[in-house]
This record gives structure tokens, sequence and C-alpha cells, in this order.
């Protein structure tokens, strides 16, 4: 990509102080880092060139939010580079873990180096207007081959592609975990069509679980209230308590035309997961689980 285009920021500048607290060790589970361009570049295939968004400022938003710790997932605009995800875990003292994306002709040394550097997953894009390819028999080989380094697999995609992918989702032979509910029509309701054939999916294995995130992306209008976000996720929240992530999705790739203000998303926390039990297990127990096991003993 050119460096005379003009850089996008997708972020608040100033972002509120959530009136919800967070309990202590709470983790945000899906965020992301953008370079430093200068240090990282972006990829040539990137479908978006965003301005820098490093780890000093996703580390500084935590706090500000109130969360311990980071989960941080290689965005799209890096490709299989993941220099700048392992870049933000190694200057988090331990408070970051990272899921990669990988080229399927990557080596077991490097996955190896990758899981020394803090990864704990691998992530499947398909969303035709960020990836030119997803390779389903190459994806498979991946997920055996980060089987035995205890990974997961991290899978993005839309409502409408759910039934196509069945077969493949039911041939992966890790955990996995789909990002933002597979983006089902909220609109719906909790009984809608997206919802029920989501619901179908997380029934079909113990092992699926998913994160409930991103009220700005799947609800118009983009800003708060966030109604019918709420109203849809909560019986998923309940239903499912031992399986479901959190995250703010910070810096929000692509929201540039309708950037969220990440209090107002923390806020949303006790709206999806009322009780302090749930909101445990959403924020703390389940994200340790999955990318700090080594500290639960």
């Amino acid at each position: 990509m050119s460096e005379t285009q003009d850089r996008i920021i997708s972020w608040h500048a100033s972002p509120s102080k959530p009136a919800y607290t967070p309990p202590p060790g709470a983790v945000d589970a899906h965020c992301h880092v953008f370079g430093p361009m200068a240090e990282f570049p972006f990829s040539a295939k990137a479908k978006y060139l965003p301005g820098d968004a490093g780890p000093d400022m996703l580390f500084a938003l935590r706090d500000h939010l109130g969360f311990s710790r980071n989960v941080i997932v290689q965005a799209s605009c890096h490709g299989t580079d993941n220099a700048a995800t392992l870049n933000g875990i190694a200057k988090s003292n331990g408070k970051a873990r990272g899921v990669a994306v990988v080229d399927p002709a990557i080596s077991d040394a490097e996955l190896e180096r990758l899981h020394e550097g803090g990864i704990r997953g691998v992530r499947f894009n398909f969303l035709k207007r960020l990836v030119d390819d997803a390779p389903k028999d190459k994806f498979l080989e991946v997920a055996r081959r980060i089987k035995g380094l205890g990974w997961h697999v991290v899978i993005y995609f839309e409502a409408d592609i759910l039934e196509e992918l069945r077969p493949f989702l039911d041939a992966i032979p890790t955990l996995i975990v789909v990002d933002h509910m597979g983006r089902p029509d909220v609109t719906q309701g909790p009984d809608g069509a997206d919802m029920k054939a989501f619901r179908a999916l997380l029934d079909s294995r113990e092992d699926i679980w998913t994160k409930v995130t991103c009220p700005d992306r799947l609800e118009e209008p983009k800003g708060p209230p966030w109604d019918d976000f709420a109203r849809a996720v909560a019986p998923l929240v309940a239903d499912y308590q031992d399986r479901v992530l959190w995250g703010t999705d910070w810096p929000h790739p692509n929201m540039q035309n309708a950037i969220p203000d990440d209090g107002a998303l923390v806020d949303m926390i006790p709206r999806i997961a009322p009780t302090a039990e749930l909101q445990q297990k959403l924020l703390v127990t389940n994200p340790m689980r999955l990318y700090w096991p080594e500290e639960l003993g």
C-alpha cells in the first residue's frame, strides 16, 4: 500500500469512563494493534491503511476502562506478519496473549516461535471484503498442526455463510472461538433465524465458544443504547455462560464512519451479563482458561 494514502482513524480520541467497573483481573479478549507503521509495515494486500495504534495506546485504554489484561488479535491489515502483535505482547509485562494469522506454509519452528511469543490461537477470516482467499483445506491442515500446541482456532464470518461453513467447522479438531457471534442480524431478536442457526452451531459441539462483542457493528444505528443487541445477546450469555468471551474490538477496524465510545461499549456488559457470576465468567474465568491456563493451577 502507498504510504501517501490517507491513513484511517477508527478509534475514539477520548472515550468516556464507563459507569460499570469490571471485576478484578478482567480481560479484554478481542483487541488489535496497528503498527506503528515505521516499525511494523502493513501488508501490501491490506484493504485499509490505519493510523498507528500501538501497544502504549492499547494499554492506556485498558487501564482507563478498568481491565487487567488483553488478548491481541492479529489485524487483517498486517497480513500474516505477526510482528506487531508479538511486539504488543512483549511490551505487556505478561498481561497480554495473542491470536495470529499465519501462512498455511508456516514451519513448525515458526509456530513454536509464535507460541514462545505468547500466541495461543490462529485466526481464519472469511470476510470477502477483508481477505481475497480463504482456503478451507489449507486452514484445516493448519488447525491439525496447532492442536499439539494447545492452541484454538478463531473464525470470523458473516451469518449468511454459516450453513456453507458447517462441514468445515465440523472438521476442525481444536476448540473454536467465533468472532462476534458470526455477525447475526440482532434486530431479529433472540429467537430470530440468525441466532437460532448460531445456537444450533453451539449445540453441535461443546468446544465452540464465541465473543459476544461489537454492538456497534451489529446494530443500526451505530450508537447506544444498542437495545436490539442487548435483547438478542443476553439469553445467549445466560445459556452458554462457560463459552463466552468479551472484548472492545479497539481500535475498531473499518468503523471510521461510526466510531464507538469504548466506555459505552463497556457499559453494555451488565446488560448482556446482568449478574456478578456471569460477569466473572465472561471477563475473567473463561478468558483465563483459554489464554492463561497455567495460572489457574
